[in-house]
């Protein structure tokens, strides 16, 4: 940086400095900020809110430099534990750490939480954590397994709570949401999905204490009727979520038809019980729904379930997956439903090229549509869902085999704001067609796989037009080669997802242009037979980013592939090392390096010994969450290794 650019900088006053940081969309750009010079980095530290710290060992000196942080999410550190927040909280309550603040100065402004899959957390922790943060409104503790009564019992202490996430806390019974429903009347939104332990009980006690709750979710919970009798007392509830409820029927859903006064969406798919007569019930006691998910449930669209659709005018969303269709059900939803913004239809019986050019006259602000699955459309429907919806931002199209390039001029003409596209399996497709996909300059997730008529030329068309890009699947894409990699390399530098599985003209030419993306945290490249242990080399020195990683059936990357990537993909979070020629002693490097690595799946390692396995679990078993092993190795590894994996609420599959 020049003197006089540095004086210029300088003479910004912090004001002026604050407002320019807070238009910085992304963490990357927001990381580029803190590098320039000493005083970007104070701005950064006076203004951030939020945190997600990536490494547990920079847990204990992050915080403190932060006196604005409301947000802080440690999501992603698979080893926090009582003793890891214990030490944190009396460090900077003592303030024996020089220059740093006080834990009143940051925990008390705390506000947002998220622990999950913090799978050593427990009562004591949790304790601590509430007193030193009594501001807490959000927490998120989904898929801790070691949640439970006692842990919840501790949360309860924050009685300012409005939201709080306990997804798959399967050890948290009717008792534990007891004390949390008691002391958090405040509650506005829980989320108790995969809670196997509540009952009829626990549901009945949160709707007589927590009565300004307004987003519910007791997806899965062997819940009956009698809760939705219950439920249907909450004079604020606004969006309900119940999908997969065995024990729930029609029955149920009638107590909602004069309850409920606010509900503005329901999910009862995959509800085996309920039929279109409980959608019914619903739909004519809440005339304002904005959104209905009825996927898998209705067989058929019945006459008195269409006259019912009528009344709802204000419907934004609706999904039918699974459904039988007629031809006059799109006339009318075209005709009445004139407000739809999404509409799902994946895997439905019916769906004709007549019926989606009704539906597309009458309803054009769609702005997502899924179509996956129906096979009987062609060019003709896609056009006229391009030239009546040209604010489609997304549109899947998964095994639609009628639909060729035509379609693809037409989206690309008409739909200048789509931002994904799924194309998998749409045989159809080829490089023409990505050339017209490319006018829609803002694209940002595109799905190719199985397209085996795409080439490298295709490639090159998206790489020079839609730099926007994040995520792009090419799944089986045989005609893509290293000098397409090298398009994308050079024109989609925010690519975060990547999926290059099967493509075998890969070399590690094309692993070299990958290296240059920066952004990338997920890269699937299995069976990739021409890629060895130099280019896994460049993936792991150049994407420093990279959190999932696939490699399996790769059967060429030595163990100096393997040895880079210890070495350097420190971000790593899962991996598959399936089938490939690692060594013991590679294998206990990456599974004893990768400090933030929850999920491995080791199956079928022939180079690797029952002594190697056992070194390189030993290596990993504090942190590690998921791992897939071999299943004769059931029998052939320590009791020891196992119990103490287990021990630490590791879950192991045996394939």
């Amino acid at each position: 940086m020049s003197s006089r650019s540095s004086k210029d900088l300088l003479s910004f006053t912090e004001d002026l400095l604050t407002r320019v940081y807070e238009k910085l969309g992304s963490e990357s750009d927001r990381k580029s900020w803190r590098l320039v010079c000493r005083e970007f980095l104070r701005v950064d530290s006076l203004t951030r809110n939020h945190l997600r710290v990536l490494r547990v060992e920079f847990l204990q000196s992050l915080p403190g430099k932060y006196p604005r942080l409301q947000s802080l999410d440690l999501s992603v550190c698979p080893c926090i534990d009582d003793g890891t927040f214990s030490l944190l909280l009396n460090r900077h309550a003592s303030g024996s750490e020089s220059g740093s603040l006080s834990w009143f100065s940051w925990a008390r402004g705390l506000k947002r939480l998220t622990l999950s899959r913090a799978a050593g957390l427990g009562f004591m922790g949790l304790e601590a954590l509430v007193h030193a943060c009594p501001s807490l409104e959000s927490v998120d503790v989904s898929y801790c397994c070691g949640f439970g009564d006692r842990e919840a019992a501790a949360l309860s202490n924050a009685a300012r709570l409005r939201v709080l996430k306990m997804d798959k806390c399967l050890n948290v019974s009717d008792v534990g949401l007891a004390k949390i429903v008691v002391r958090c009347g405040k509650l506005e939104r829980l989320s108790l999905k995969w809670c196997m332990e509540i009952s009829d009980l626990g549901v009945d006690l949160l709707c007589k204490k927590c009565l300004d709750l307004k987003f519910l979710d007791i997806s899965y919970l062997k819940v009956t009727n009698e809760s939705l009798r219950t439920i249907a007392t909450l004079q604020k509830l606004e969006v309900l979520a119940m999908v997969g409820c065995p024990l729930v029927d029609d029955v149920g859903l009638q107590f909602l038809e004069n309850g409920c006064p606010l509900l503005q969406g329901i999910d009862v798919s995959r509800c085996e019980c309920v039929s279109s007569s409980g959608l019914i019930s619903v739909i004519k006691g809440h005339g304002s729904l904005r959104e209905l998910n009825a996927s898998y449930i209705l067989s058929e669209l019945c006459t008195t379930f269409l006259h019912c659709i009528k009344g709802l005018k204000h419907l934004e969303m609706i999904r039918i997956d699974g459904s039988r269709i007629a031809e006059p059900s799109f006339s009318v939803i075209s005709n009445y439903c004139k407000s739809l913004v999404e509409i799902g239809l994946c895997k439905c019986v019916g769906v004709t090229n007549m019926g989606i050019m009704q539906l597309a006259s009458g309803c054009i602000t769609l702005r997502v549509l899924n179509l996956t699955c129906c096979g009987s459309i062609t060019d003709a429907a896609i056009s006229a869902i391009a030239e009546s919806c040209r604010n489609l931002v997304c549109l899947k199209l998964e095994s639609c085999n009628m639909i060729t390039e035509k379609s693809l001029y037409q989206l690309g003409s008409f739909c200048s704001v789509l931002e994904e596209i799924d194309l998998t399996d749409c045989c159809g497709v080829n490089d023409k067609g990505l050339e017209y996909m490319s006018n829609c300059s803002g694209l940002k997730c595109l799905k190719l796989g199985i397209c085996t008529n795409v080439s490298d030329k295709g490639l090159f068309s998206i790489g020079s037009n839609c730099p926007k890009i994040h995520e792009l699947d090419l799944y089986c894409c045989s005609g893509i080669g290293d000098e397409g990699l090298g398009a994308l390399s050079m024109g989609c530098k925010n690519l975060m997802k990547l999926n290059l599985s099967y493509c075998n003209e890969i070399t590690d030419r094309g692993m070299e242009y990958i290296s240059c993306l920066e952004e990338l945290s997920d890269l699937e490249m299995r069976g990739l037979e021409k890629v060895t242990g130099t280019g896994l080399a460049a993936i792991a020195a150049g994407c420093k980013r990279l959190a999932d990683l696939d490699l399996k059936h790769c059967v060429k990357v030595n163990d100096s592939g393997f040895w880079a990537l210890a070495c350097y993909a420190k971000n790593l979070r899962q991996i598959n090392l399936s089938y490939c020629p690692i060594s013991d002693m590679a294998l206990c490097l990456v599974m004893g390096n990768l400090t933030r690595l929850q999920d491995a799946k080791l199956v079928h390692l022939s180079n690797v010994s029952v002594d190697g396995f056992e070194l390189a679990l030993r290596a990993c078993s504090f942190r590690i969450k998921k791992v897939k092993l071999f299943a004769p190795l059931r029998f052939l590894l320590s009791s020891e290794i196992l119990e103490n994996l287990h021990a630490r609420g590791c879950k192991i599959r045996w394939d």
